[in-house]
């Protein structure tokens, strides 16, 4: 009994229109406008208006990005749209993101571009090498792809090595019954989208910074007004252009709240009038949601306003409430390490954890050979509960990933290479005290 995948989104190529949108089970959901996770490049958290005095990282912004990357594997698993709403990941990512690029171009932009880009491209080469000797054993032939053109498919291809646009990619490659399911090429390179609008933001950043040091309400709430306009459908962009400009509409007033955060603007706000703002903003994004439900119901993913207004809100109420930890405090201190190493290897999280997710199938369909699961009882068994079994297996092959590439994101970083970076220090051991010159040891 196979157990495969089929997007139940086809990515940046499709829509819900689309003849071709295909649904399963178990399948792994691919948007436009979503996840992964994402403020992918980050060596260092973004620090606060409010930050601590002493150097360090902000503890409280190294919890809101893990939490928000196990929220974005745990959604291209079980696909809950309700995921979208009770924890918008891509726009707290975003913001961290934004306010990280606004401390870090206190130098040259030039130069602080040029370390995003350097620190985003080789875990991206390395997970592109990977994928395209995949698709292309497959037999996969760019040139003969109708869905890309043919010659421009081979021009495409260089969107593996700079993410300027959205990679090609054959929607389907091998068999239903083969090892891994027939879509699992949409499933891992959909997730690639992030890059492209993360790259988008950052060679943006200077200008947005300037832009929101002269005009903050204009330059904060803009994106909002340009998801009204094309992620409504009021102005359709054709093509991969429209989809790069609606993720940036979508997401661009989390990555300046990002920013404002940084600059201590939200924190010249009184709490309660931006809470209160914050609250009715999200009610509008609730709101419009339900009058224009997707495929999957309430995925804000498929709705760019209710998105864009909903993440907006929600990002105003951590950063009004960001407690700005030097350390994890009570319970949470337990999972210090674990947010460490999440932190430390977010790229390699982001970009292997979908088509890990498609490796737990043909593992786990291995255990329905087992002589013992030959009973129909101990078949329905595994059926039922085969969701829960993929979910526990994903962990340990993210954690064999990071493992065998983490590291790259250290040299990207221009820093040592690292296995398992999770904020243990190496005790070093204690010299043996010699005795002086004219005493004997006793």
């Amino acid at each position: 009994m196979t157990h495969g995948y089929q997007p139940t989104d086809t990515g940046a190529h499709a829509g819900p229109s689309d003849p071709a949108w295909p649904t399963a089970p178990y399948g792994v959901p691919q948007q436009r406008v979503t996840e992964p996770e994402p403020e992918l490049a980050a060596a260092e958290p973004p620090a606060p208006a409010s930050a601590p005095k002493k150097p360090g990282r902000d503890r409280y912004l190294d919890l809101l990005r893990s939490i928000a990357l196990v929220r974005v594997v745990v959604y291209h698993l079980f696909g809950w749209a309700w995921l979208t709403v009770l924890f918008p990941s891509m726009g707290v990512m975003f913001a961290l993101a934004g306010s990280l690029m606004a401390r870090s171009l206190k130098r040259p932009a030039w130069g602080v571009i040029r370390g995003r880009v350097r620190r985003l491209l080789p875990p991206l080469w390395v997970f592109s090498v990977v994928a395209l000797a995949m698709m292309f054993a497959g037999g996969w032939n760019p040139v003969k792809d109708p869905d890309h053109g043919g010659t421009w498919g081979l021009v495409d291809l260089i969107n593996y090595i700079v993410p300027i646009g959205a990679p090609p990619f054959p929607w389907s490659i091998g068999s239903k019954s083969g090892l891994l399911e027939d879509t699992w090429a949409v499933q891992a390179a959909g997730v690639l989208w992030y890059l492209r609008a993360y790259l988008w933001f950052v060679v943006a950043s200077p200008l947005l910074l300037w832009a929101f040091r002269r005009a903050p309400w204009p330059t904060l709430l803009a994106p909002l007004g340009l998801t009204a306009v094309v992620g409504t459908g009021i102005v359709t962009i054709p093509g991969e252009t429209g989809n790069a400009v609606t993720d940036f509409a979508v997401y661009g007033s989390c990555w300046v709240l990002g920013m404002a955060h940084h600059d201590g603007f939200l924190a010249k706000i009184p709490r309660y009038v931006a809470v209160s703002c914050a609250a009715l903003v999200m009610a509008f994004g609730l709101w419009w949601a339900s009058g224009h439900l997707g495929p999957d119901g309430w995925d804000l993913n498929d709705i760019p306003l209710a998105q864009a207004t909903w993440s907006f809100g929600f990002v105003v109420i951590l950063l009004q409430y960001s407690p700005s930890w030097q350390e994890l405090p009570g319970r949470l201190a337990k999972w210090d390490k674990l947010v460490t190493l999440s932190n430390n290897r977010a790229v390699t999280i982001y970009l292997w954890h979908n088509l890990l997710i498609m490796a737990t199938v043909p593992i786990l369909d291995r255990l329905y050979e087992l002589p013992f699961m030959q009973d129909e009882r101990a078949t329905a068994a595994l059926d039922s509960t085969y969701m829960i079994w993929m979910f526990f297996l994903v962990w340990p092959l993210i954690g064999l990933t990071i493992l065998a590439v983490g590291w790259v994101e250290d040299i990207a970083a221009k820093r040592s290479p690292r296995l398992w970076p999770n904020g243990t220090k190496k005790t070093k051991p204690r010299r043996r005290n010699t005795p002086r010159a004219g005493h004997r040891a006793k």
